[in-house]
């Protein structure tokens, strides 16, 4: 009897992850798993009162330190402030160029649009999505011979959780001095090398947007660097360029502090972050070893000695619309991440670019199918059926 039972159980749970709703990204899967311990922790994070710069959010930064590898960590807002809090900390303004892939969200260009220089796009490589080392070194040489900006910065993105090429990239900015900021609001917790995104650059930045690998239930970023007085400057310009005393203002400066309840929730879920970085690549590799069988689909490329976050699952597809229409119609949620090239977009094509080929045509053909670390087999098994039927 015991045996029948579990057998019908079986059945009923296989069977109903054939029929139930798939979530493109499922974060009630994770809260389930935290349980009581996340009830807790926020719960004393309100009980404490101190809802601003509390203890939870030394204790966040100090683990983040020791997680990336790095001697400072500083906590802020949203992961569009860290880019830009660093970038002012740099004194990055009017007349310095800053170097951003095309292929990437808005705020990458945004930032250094609102501190006054100019974003200069670059384009990718085709099969990692990632910043394309040989159109930098061309984007750079543009902005030489122009001569009116001057080349400050390189920003890379760690796109869709897989650290760029910083083995290039780190080469290209050591010989024509420029400082490189690392974009890791997607792949932070990917490593490049057994080196940790997010420890990597003269500075690094990621997003706890509740969608990211590592995200909270609100809105928060952060800041990396091993420079002592980088750290000090980000540490002033979060709280209003703030000096040694909270009426004394020494800069010009923002409001941008990771508030205390939300800490207490990335610290239960750093707690787990490792591990679900393993279930995301179990779930990668067997989507691409049964996508990657068909002619009609190019599956993600992982570059040697690298490991993604997974924050995004993305194919190539030859008519993503009937793609997308085909799998709406059987269930299964997508997304298009980005169906713009930022040197194409309104607000931005009138800044400098290299020429953007390679951005141009994954903007018409990426889609995106359901990634986390609890989607089971019999969901991948449907979605990857659907997607084989479809293409």
């Amino acid at each position: 009897m015991g045996r029948f039972l579990r057998t019908a159980s079986n059945f009923f749970r296989e069977n109903r992850a054939l029929t139930a709703p798939i979530d493109f990204i499922d974060l009630q899967a994770q809260r389930r798993r935290l349980g009581e311990n996340l009830n807790a922790a926020v719960l004393k994070a309100v009980s404490d009162g101190k809802y601003i710069l509390g203890p939870q959010v030394i204790e966040l930064e100090k683990r983040l330190s020791e997680f990336a590898g790095v001697k400072h960590t500083v906590t802020c807002a949203n992961g569009t402030d860290a880019l830009m809090i660093i970038l002012r900390a740099w004194d990055i303004g009017p007349g310095d160029a800053v170097f951003v892939p095309a292929f990437t969200f808005a705020a990458s260009a945004e930032v250094v649009a609102l501190v006054g220089a100019s974003p200069v796009f670059v384009d990718v490589l085709e099969d990692t999505y990632n910043i394309d080392p040989a159109s930098l070194e061309a984007a750079i040489a543009m902005v030489k011979r122009d001569g009116k900006l001057k080349p400050r910065v390189v920003m890379p993105v760690d796109l869709f959780g897989q650290p760029a090429d910083y083995k290039k990239i780190e080469a290209i900015c050591t010989r024509e001095k420029l400082l490189l900021l690392c974009d890791s609001a997607q792949g932070f917790g990917g490593k490049l090398n057994g080196r940790v995104a997010g420890g990597i650059g003269d500075a690094a930045t990621t997003s706890f947007f509740p969608a990211k690998p590592l995200g909270c239930y609100g809105d928060g970023g952060a800041c990396f660097t091993n420079d002592d007085n980088l750290a000090a400057l980000l540490r002033s310009i979060r709280v209003h360029g703030q000096g040694s005393d909270k009426y004394e203002n020494v800069r010009i400066g923002v409001n941008s502090r990771l508030d205390t309840i939300q800490a207490a929730i990335l610290l239960e879920k750093l707690n787990i972050f490792p591990e679900e970085i393993e279930m995301r690549e179990k779930v990668a590799q067997r989507y691409n070893r049964k996508l990657g069988a068909s002619n009609s689909i190019r599956v993600p490329h992982v570059i040697d000695g690298a490991q993604s976050t997974w924050a995004q699952y993305t194919l190539q597809v030859p008519d993503r619309g009937k793609l997308a229409a085909a799998l709406k119609a059987k269930g299964v949620p997508t997304a298009v991440y980005y169906p713009i090239p930022l040197s194409t977009q309104k607000g931005y094509k009138h800044f400098p670019s290299a020429p953007t080929p390679v951005s141009e045509k994954l903007s018409q053909s990426v889609i995106s199918l359901p990634m986390h670390p609890y989607l089971d087999e019999a969901t991948q098994d449907r979605i990857i059926e659907a997607v084989l039927e479809s293409v």
